[in-house]
Order: structure tokens, then C-alpha cells, then sequence
């Protein structure tokens, strides 16, 4: 049964349209990727109409919600300019919104300055975050419990995320797709809109359908994407170099240079993944999770299980 998950983007005046419209796009992107969530957006705000940083007027706006779900995603973009003391009445109708409705089982998304009217609501006291590079010192002259960590495309921490400026809002919507809908929804969204899968370098525990990807080589994008789509084919490197259009030796050259890992152990950890997945998702056997996520035999899969995890897959499950 397809999940619904609803998003709320809250809207203010020379709100940076990008902010908005970049993270938005990945997750109606989202949808046509996979069948388990369905991403619904509401743009709301307390005014009908604003005119946002290109001067484009974007109207009619849902007023704000008196409840929003309790699994809730409430995205804040950032706003064009450098001074932002949030004193017009507008502003301080959102501030009190925010202190009112958002709870820790929701998910806050500040982009860009939208960390600011967060940090205003008292909404990341005691919490890591960061924001455009421009904002970092003000973010922490508004509440000095914020940890605030420069030079960071974006940071998690319990529920909330900020993010740096402008496309580092994609960068963290394409991670929020990968943890609510899968990395393969989040890897084809990416790929549509034309922008490289990243995470920070930080983060405590990396997905590998993620990592190795942020090198700029076309013809190794070329060969992880193929593999990505379909992880559990069984994939030879001759095929792969095929895929390439080049020898079986520069592939694994160029591979091992640009993507730091060898051809097949990128297609095991994939493969430990997908298994992992299918392990806590699922009740099949042993025998057909390894079947399915590509390993040729249930042995073969305990061996290289082994190799990642300390516990067996049974107890893993």
C-alpha cells in the first residue's frame, strides 16, 4: 500500500525560487520513481500571494494549517538579501506558526537562510546546523546552543536538516527521498534532474548507493549506472567495459581512480545492501535474499556478509 507523505513548504516574501522550486521538483520527481510513497506538496503562507526573488508572483497560497500530521515534512526556504530580523508582522506569524506546530516527529528542512526563521522560532536550540556561508556568523548570534557548521553542504541532526545555499537544497532533498523512498528512487531523480549524487563527508554512515559517486569521469557515471539499475544482474567486467565502450583494463583503471573502490567491490556492496534491505523488509529465506539481491548462492553470500557485518544475516533480520 502506497504511502502518503506530506510535504509543506512555507512561503514568504523574496522567497529565493530556487530554494523552493529545486527541492520541490525532486520530490514530485520522487513520485514517478517508486510506488511505496507518494509526496504531497502544500504551499502555504501567511499571505495569498507573495512575489518571490526572480519577481515572479506565486498565488493563490494555502493559508497556514491549524494542524499539520504528525510524520509532517516542513520545508522553510531561504530569502533573497543579507538582513533578515524578521520583524514585519508577516514573519512573526510564521514564527509563532513554527513554535506552535512543529514537533519532534516531524521534519524540519531549513534551506539556505531558512535556518534563520528557524533559529528565531527557537526550533534548532541545542542542535548542529548549518547555512549559507554568508549567514553562519548571524545563525549563531541568534541562539548560541546552534552548533553551527560552516562549510557543510548540510547537516542532520535528530529530525531536523539545514542545508548551505541554493542547490545544496537539492542535494539534501535527493538524501531525504533516499531515506524515505529508497536510494534507488533517490539515484533516478537525480539522474533526471541532471546533478550528481552527494552526501556530506560526515555523515556517520554512508549508503553506498550513494558514495563513489561524486567524480565528474562519464565514462565510470556510465558503468555505476548501469549497475545501480540493476544490482543483482550478473554483471562481468567484460560486459561492463562493453557498457564503456573501452578495454577491461582502463575500465578497472579508471574505476578504481575516479570512484576510489574496484568494479566488483562496488558491486558487492550494492548487492550487501539491496540484501540488507530485503533481510528487515521481507521474510523470505536466506537462499532467496541472496537470489535476489545477485549473489550466486546462499554461500557465496554469507562469505561476502561476513566481510561487512559482524552478525550473521539471521540475526541481522
Amino acid at each position: 500500500m502506497m504511502r502518503k507523505q506530506m510535504v509543506y513548504f512555507l512561503l514568504l516574501p523574496d522567497t529565493l525560487l530556487i530554494d523552493l522550486a529545486g527541492p520541490a521538483d525532486a520530490f514530485l520527481f520522487a513520485n514517478r520513481y517508486q510506488q511505496e510513497m507518494r509526496f504531497e506538496l502544500r504551499f502555504i503562507s501567511p499571505l495569498e500571494q507573495i512575489i518571490c526573488s526572480t519577481g515572479l508572483q506565486l498565488s493563490p497560497l494555502l493559508p497556514l494549517p491549524r494542524q499539520v500530521e504528525a510524520d509532517a515534512i516542513i520545508v522553510l526556504p531561504g530569502l533573497v538579501g543579507m538582513d533578515f530580523p524578521y520583524q514585519e508582522e508577516h514573519e512573526q506569524i510564521c514564527i509563532r506558526w513554527l513554535r506552535q506546530h512543529v514537533k519532534t516527529t516531524n521534519r524540519l528542512v531549513c534551506i539556505c537562510s531558512g535556518a534563520l526563521l528557524a533559529a528565531h522560532a527557537g526550533l534548532l536550540a541545542g542542535h548542529a546546523a548549518t547555512t549559507h556561508h554568508d549567514h553562519c556568523r548571524e545563525l549563531a548570534q541568534i541562539d548560541s546552543s546552534i552548533r553551527v557548521e560552516e562549510n557543510r553542504l548540510y547537516v542532520q541532526h535528530d529530525n531536523i536538516s539545514t542545508s548551505a545555499g541554493v542547490t545544496a537544497g537539492i542535494d539534501l532533498a535527493l538524501q531525504l527521498i533516499s531515506e524515505l523512498a529508497g536510494p534507488l528512487a533517490a539515484t533516478a531523480v537525480a539522474r533526471n534532474m541532471v546533478v550528481y549524487m552527494r552526501r556530506a563527508g560526515s555523515d556517520p554512515q554512508l549508503s553506498p548507493w550513494l558514495m563513489h559517486r561524486n567524480h565528474i569521469h562519464p565514462i565510470v557515471h556510465k558503468v555505476q549506472e548501469a549497475i545501480i539499475q540493476q544490482p543483482d544482474y550478473a554483471w562481468s567486467l567484460p560486459l561492463l567495459a562493453t557498457i564503456a565502450c573501452t578495454s577491461t583494463r582502463h575500465l578497472t583503471r579508471l574505476f578504481k581512480s575516479h570512484a576510489q573502490i574496484s568494479v566488483q567491490d562496488y558491486i558487492s556492496s550494492l548487492r550487501l545492501s539491496l540484501a540488507s534491505k530485503l533481510l528487515t523488509q521481507t521474510n523470505w529465506p536466506i537462499e532467496q535474499v541472496a537470489q535476489a539481491a545477485g549473489f550466486g548462492s546462499a554461500r557465496q553470500f554469507r562469505r561476502v556478509w561476513r566481510t561487512a557485518y559482524a552478525e550473521p544475516p539471521g540475526e541481522h533480520r
